[in-house]
């Protein structure tokens, strides 16, 4: 079941936002609530069925992107160290020099 949200006449999101389109927010809030309890019941049967199934997860293709993005990182970090270095000296700079 899906619910399409349409536009309340006579309301705009900049007058929503400054609290002149309350019949908007409660039609959003409607929404967000209806997604995620639906969201639930989808979450809910996944894992049921998986359940029912004795489906435990891939845990070897788990593994595998484990190690392969261990082994890109280690490349990446062998090939550019210098300029990772300087990127991460560069940011710190910035984020400590702001509150300054």
């Amino acid at each position: 079941m899906t619910h399409a949200l349409s536009p309340v006449a006579g309301t705009s999101p900049a007058s929503a936002a400054a609290g002149h389109g309350p019949e908007l927010r409660d039609r959003g809030r409607r929404a967000v609530v209806r997604l995620h309890l639906g969201l639930q019941r989808s979450a809910a049967g996944l894992q049921r069925r998986a359940l029912a199934k004795g489906d435990r997860g891939d845990v070897p293709g788990w593994v595998l992107v484990t190690l392969m993005t261990a082994g890109l990182v280690l490349v990446l970090w062998g090939v550019a160290r210098d300029r990772l270095t300087q990127v991460f000296n560069d940011a710190i700079t910035n984020v400590v020099g702001a509150g300054h």
